[in-house]
């Protein structure tokens, strides 16, 4: 007896941390909008965190040094500092009205979640649809944001699927619509597929998802790593599946990005290691936990990986945190004269849930 068809969905919050500003107020709406993470040094020093349309219609995207981005835009632009918390508590918010429409859900970041509807649903994407359409609709009348939502068999089709969708879509891929659906597709719509990995893969001719899956599995390792091959060959041909479930508790959180040069210059770095410092947190206050440790990583032009850490309070305030990884950074530069950096990062770990108060406060702003 045929079992049910598995059904997906994938909810992305669009531009998140800007729609939060322009809902809250609507004067910002129609003119670029671009929420930084100050370093510290100055008002322009730091990087792009989130930018509405507007901002991205002038080539500004998240990641950008703010300096950059001022160079774009024009002058009724609006700058802004990152809320941690308070994007966190609006996305508990958003959390939860998707909690209603499947008891198997997994939030993946504070911006997106993914949903398991296939019992909910009993397997039919005409119901799916529905259901999507529902959750759109109460998110932007309860909340007055917008999202991407995307349906499919698996995880990943689903989040390909809502990125196709974007702004404010919703995108539905039934199980024979699969094959068609990828071979249109860019390399880099595969999640885990970043700008250097499709760099090396053009290497080999390989701009499409139709192009990846003519690459022999030995390519692919050579590449990728035995372990991530296997997701990329299988993701490739829409088969990468996994099961919808909360994640356990997490055991340190991180996050690394790659310098736009190889440097040893702070100022440089101190941005980038902004950016890695807010999201860390973002990620820790909704897996509701506090931090006892926190470290830099220095990953240098060899690629040989330096860390340092330090104890902390749980509960330390965002600045203090960063002044504390600009020293540990001045000391493995310090001991390690001629390295040059190509990739910075922060990594949070002694993690302990929060108990006797909401997460949604743990992180000063």
């Amino acid at each position: 007896m045929r079992g049910l068809d598995r059904v997906v969905l994938f909810l992305d919050l669009d531009y998140f941390f800007a729609q939060v500003e322009e809902v809250e107020n609507p004067a910002y709406r129609g003119r670029p909008l671009v929420v930084c993470v100050y370093s510290g040094r100055d008002q322009s020093s730091g990087v792009v965190s989130s930018a509405n349309y507007e901002a991205r219609k002038y080539g500004v995207k998240a990641g950008m040094p703010i300096k950059r981005a001022m160079a774009l835009l024009p002058g009724e632009a609006v700058y802004l500092p990152v809320r941690l918390s308070h994007y966190a508590k609006v996305s508990e918010e958003v959390m939860a009205i998707a909690k209603r429409y499947s008891a198997k859900m997994r939030v993946e970041s504070v911006d997106e979640a993914v949903l398991d509807l296939t019992d909910a649903v009993g397997g039919s994407y005409e119901r799916a649809e529905e259901y999507a359409k529902r959750l759109k609709s109460e998110i932007l009348a309860r909340k007055s944001l917008k999202c991407s939502v995307g349906v499919a068999p698996n995880r990943v089709l689903a989040k390909i699927a809502a990125d196709a969708s974007k702004p404010d879509g919703l995108k539905i891929v039934k199980p024979h619509e699969v094959a068609d659906f990828l071979t249109t597709q860019p390399v880099n719509a595969l999640p885990g597929i970043g700008l250097k990995t499709r760099q090396r893969l053009e290497a080999y001719g390989v701009k499409t998802v139709a192009d990846l899956q003519k690459v022999e599995v030995g390519v692919l390792e050579r590449i990728f790593g035995e372990k991530k091959a296997r997701y990329v060959y299988l993701a490739a041909r829409g088969e990468f599946d996994e099961p919808i479930q909360e994640r356990g508790l997490a055991k340190q959180v991180s996050k690394i990005l790659t310098l736009k040069r190889n440097t040893r210059d702070m100022a440089d770095v101190e941005a980038v290691l902004a950016a890695c410092l807010s999201e860390a947190l973002l990620k820790l206050s909704t897996l509701n936990m506090t931090a006892s440790r926190v470290g830099v990583i220095a990953i240098t032009s060899e690629i040989k990986t330096i860390t340092k850490q330090v104890e902390i309070r749980p509960q330390t305030p965002y600045d203090e945190i960063m002044k504390t990884l600009k020293k540990l950074l001045h000391d493995v530069l310090a001991e390690n004269p001629s390295v040059m950096l190509r990739r910075v990062g922060v990594r949070l770990f002694g993690l302990n849930p929060i108990a006797g108060q909401s997460k949604l406060t743990a992180w000063s702003d």
